[in-house]
């Protein structure tokens, strides 16, 4: 399985998170894909996803944290499922020596991800 997080806002206004998976062969409708690369020791303040989208790394480990004190790693080959456009947000930071390469693919707000919740 591939290793997923899904970020999201809950009821209290937080971001939140819940380790996954995607499952395998599912679509899911997007429109395009773009890539970035972010320096090695980087790191960026509290903001929120700029769309839903899935955030797929390349290469870095990441540590996020949200606002509630919720963390988790991200490892090359983990999508981060990234729906928290409102609320408190989060922050990220660089913990290893590899520049952070990674894919965004967006997608519109309701469309099944194929998330599932759980080990």
């Amino acid at each position: 399985m591939i290793t997923a997080y899904h970020l999201f806002t809950g009821p209290d206004g937080d971001s939140h998170v819940t380790k996954g998976h995607i499952t395998p062969g599912a679509l899911t409708p997007s429109k395009h894909i773009y890539f970035q690369e972010t320096a090695p020791h980087s790191s960026s303040d509290w903001h929120n996803a700029p769309t839903t989208q899935y955030v797929i790394t390349l290469s870095g480990t990441l540590e996020f944290t949200t606002h509630g004190g919720e963390t988790f790693t991200l490892q090359p080959g983990y999508v981060l499922v990234a729906m928290d456009i409102t609320g408190t947000g989060h922050t990220w930071r660089l913990i290893d020596d590899a520049p952070w390469k990674r894919a965004y693919i967006p997608f519109e707000e309701g469309v099944d991800t194929h998330f599932v919740a759980g080990e």
